[in-house]
Order: C-alpha cells, then sequence, then structure tokens
C-alpha cells in the first residue's frame, strides 16, 4: 500500500502527471503551516542555538533521497584530513527507539536508523542520533567535536547553522516545482544556501557536481569482495529501500549486469522472506540496505558500496569557509 501510493505521487511529482486540485489544496494548507511554523522565528521570539563550534547542514528541499549520505561521509573524512575533528548529527530517521544515544558500529539499526550507522561504520567519527539535534550537537562539541555536521536538517530551525549544503538528484532535481503534496518539495526551491551539490545529472552554473562511483561487492555473510564485472553479464536481483531506487538499478547496468529490479519505500525494514526471488540469483544491494540485511542470514546476498566523488576544490573550499569559525584550542 505505501510502495503504491509512493509510486502514485512520483508519476506526479516527476513523471510529468498534473496533480489534481485535492493535492493542490493539500498544498496551499502545507504552505500555511510551514509559515505559520516559521512565524517565532522571523519575529525573533525564538532563535537558533548555537554550540560554540562551526555546525555545516547537509539536506535537500525535496522529500526522498538525492545521495546525501555518501555526501556527508565524504564530507566528514575530508574535513578531518583538512584539521578538523568532526562529529555528525542526525534524527536516524525511521528508527524504533527515541533515545540519544552515540551510534557505534554495532549498534543495532532499528535502535539508530540505517543512515547514522553507516556513516558511523564508514567514517570511524562519532555520530549522535537524538530527536534534539541541537542537544546533540552540543553533546558531540563537549565531547572534543570542532565541528559538527548535520545530516539532513535544512528546514530544522533549533540549531544555528555556519553553512548550508543542498544535495540536488541531478535528473529529477526540484521536480514539478511544486510544495509536498503536490510536489516534492518542502520548501520553495531557489531560496539561497551556500553550496549546491547535483548528484549525477548536468551541474549547472555556480553547482558542484558529485558522482557516486561503486566499489567492489562484499559478501553479507563475510568473505572475499569481487568486482561488479564478475557478475556479468547476469542476470541478478537487485533491492534498493533508497529515495530514488531507479539509480541503483542503473549503476548495475551500467557495469554490464542484467537487472531484475525491486525497490522498496525508502528505510525500509527488510525481512528475509521479502527477499527470497525465484530464481535464486546473486542478490545486490546498496550500504544502506545491507546494514539491515546483514542479520537476516541470506545466502549470495552482496553489499554494493559507493563513494561521493568531487573535486578536491569543492572541500578545499568548504574548509575554507568553515575555518574562521572554528573555536580556539
Amino acid at each position: 500500500m505505501k510502495a503504491a501510493l509512493e509510486a502514485w505521487l512520483l508519476r506526479r511529482w516527476y513523471g510529468g502527471v498534473a496533480p489534481g486540485p485535492g493535492l493542490r489544496l493539500l498544498e496551499l494548507v502545507y504552505r500555511g503551516l510551514r509559515r505559520l511554523q516559521a512565524l517565532p522565528w522571523r519575529l525573533g521570539l525564538r532563535k537558533p542555538r548555537r554550540i560554540g563550534a562551526p555546525v555545516l547542514v547537509v539536506g535537500n528541499l525535496v522529500a526522498g533521497g538525492a545521495g546525501k549520505t555518501p555526501l556527508v561521509i565524504a564530507l566528514a573524512t575530508e574535513l578531518a584530513r583538512r584539521g578538523f575533528s568532526p562529529g555528525i548529527v542526525s534524527r536516524g530517521h525511521g528508527r524504533q527507539a527515541s533515545d540519544d544515544l552515540d551510534v557505534r558500529p554495532d549498534t543495532p539499526p532499528e535502535i539508530c536508523g540505517d543512515e547514522p550507522l553507516l556513516i558511523a561504520r564508514q567514517t570511524g567519527l562519532r555520530v549522535r542520533v537524538a530527536r534534539d539535534r541541537a542537544a546533540a550537537a552540543a553533546a558531540l562539541v563537549a565531547g572534543g567535536c570542532d565541528l559538527v555536521i548535520a545530516d539532513d536538517g535544512l528546514q530544522h530551525r533549533p540549531l544555528h547553522r555556519d553553512l548550508e549544503i543542498e544535495v540536488l538528484d541531478g535528473e529529477r532535481r526540484h521536480g514539478n516545482g511544486r510544495l509536498i503534496p503536490a510536489g516534492p518539495l518542502r520548501e520553495p526551491a531557489g531560496r539561497p544556501v551556500d553550496f549546491r551539490v547535483v548528484n549525477g545529472g548536468q551541474a549547472g552554473a555556480g553547482e558542484w557536481a558529485m558522482r557516486l562511483v561503486p566499489g567492489d561487492a562484499r559478501p553479507l555473510a563475510g568473505g572475499a569482495p569481487k568486482p561488479l564485472g564478475a557478475f556479468a553479464p547476469g542476470p541478478v536481483h537487485a533491492v534498493a529501500g533508497i529515495g530514488n531506487p531507479a539509480r541503483f538499478f542503473a549503476t548495475l547496468q551500467a557495469a554490464g549486469l542484467q537487472v531484475q529490479g525491486h525497490p522498496f519505500p525508502d528505510h525500509h525494514a527488510f525481512r528475509r522472506a521479502e527477499l527470497a526471488f525465484a530464481p535464486p540469483l546473486p542478490l545486490l544491494m546498496t550500504s544502506k540496505d545491507a546494514v539491515k540485511c546483514t542479520r537476516l542470514g541470506l545466502s549470495d546476498a552482496w553489499e554494493v558500496p559507493v563513494q561521493a566523488h568531487l573535486p578536491a576544490a569543492f572541500f578545499d573550499a568548504v574548509a575554507d569557509r568553515l575555518r574562521p569559525r572554528k573555536p580556539t584550542p
């Protein structure tokens, strides 16, 4: 049911189908609620919390994924190489617990969320999930971090931010340009941000191009990785519970594989029975899905990691903007 509704909406957001009067009416309601929520901040009745260290927010103007998590991982890694001690804060979308906690590589994904767990495992840096992101950011700074990277949160006002990065799907971009639910936008397109990163497609003037480059596939059951080309020509099964599953399937097809794609909703909590596809074939999945499927006891299942590639000049520019705000030891 959820998948069918998501597909129905996506056809209106990105597929050229005009949203009907009901969706347009709900869009007006959403716009009004957004303005009402913003009013105390605009009047100065509420002010964002400063935490004594710079905050870099990486997020989307649209609902759904655009490659934000690989960019957060790349930023955290590259800024650490440039002398920062970053920590990452996240709401932990889809997690079953509400407690604030530090994410360890062995934290169960249902407790912390799939994206924070993936970030913790791939960066080795401090990651904290909390409903109160400002409090979580302050805890990271108290623990020795001199930079906080907020995974998502362009629309989150309680935490002061020094830099904002919008991640944009290069093929979908802002869709039909309308607000939720008539379109994919959480807030109007074109609002100023410090950096705009375009994942795939064609980057425009003032935008930074990002490519997600797949690495060798890793068996979920443990063992030696092998290149994607070793699965060619296939066929293979592929699952993706991400914002744009078609992007993952296209990546595998570009590697020469015949793909039987099985899309799932973003942040889907997989069950073993859902992945028993016929006929039995190698099963390839994203890293974000793999952190939730490792304990399912799947045979011939493989994680396909991706790495965000951007010009070194992008990371230098971000570091140069953050350095003057870095706290003095």
